[in-house]
């Protein structure tokens, strides 16, 4: 990498580890604090529920800063990405989890909708929940689940982010170079 890239590396990192961090936290913290707080089932979901919705714009925000930072991470290495041996490989394995976090976290946030309406009192929800039956159980079932895949994934790309920090190693880049500079020229195997 050229020069610093102080700010766009900044918004990775820190967006990454608000949606690792928060993520984990709501399954762990938030979801265990409701379970032992509320008396039935509908408190229990409606506590969960009032967390992660106002949990939610933090996250989007987080999630926002990250793909913003890592486009532009992409961007800025891009000849790193071509011409060191390794870079290209692990940029799409990073892609693909970044992609099937951003698929999860937004599985949660509708089977979390739903559970939020089922759980609701407020007249406009229970409306609304009439006017798209679900069954209430199974979502909660599945988004206990899904709100277990979101800090798997972004965790693996915490590791990702790590493997790319040690191919940014000036001998790992001369390396990497060299091995794709002799894969290119078949005399110089």
């Amino acid at each position: 990498m050229s020069g610093r890239h102080t700010v766009i590396r900044s918004l990775h990192d820190l967006g990454l580890a608000a949606w690792f961090g928060g993520s984990l936290m709501g399954a762990v913290g938030l979801n265990g604090a409701a379970r032992q707080e509320g008396a039935t089932d509908a408190a229990k979901a409606r506590i969960a529920s009032a967390g992660w919705a106002k949990w939610m714009p933090v996250s989007a925000a987080a999630i926002g800063a990250h793909l913003c930072g890592g486009s532009g991470l992409l961007a800025v290495n891009a000849h790193r990405i071509a011409k060191q041996k390794g870079v290209a490989s692990s940029s799409a394995a990073k892609t693909v989890v970044t992609a099937a976090a951003l698929a999860a976290t937004a599985y949660a946030r509708v089977l979390g909708r739903k559970v939020e309406l089922a759980s609701s009192v407020d007249p406009h929800d229970l409306e609304e929940a009439a006017q798209h039956p679900f069954d209430a159980d199974k979502a909660q079932r599945q988004l206990a689940c899904v709100q277990w895949v979101v800090p798997a994934l972004t965790g693996c790309l915490v590791v990702l982010n790590a493997l790319q920090g040690e191919q940014q190693r000036p001998l790992e880049q001369l390396h990497g170079m060299w091995d794709h500079a002799r894969s290119t020229v078949p005399l110089m195997h």
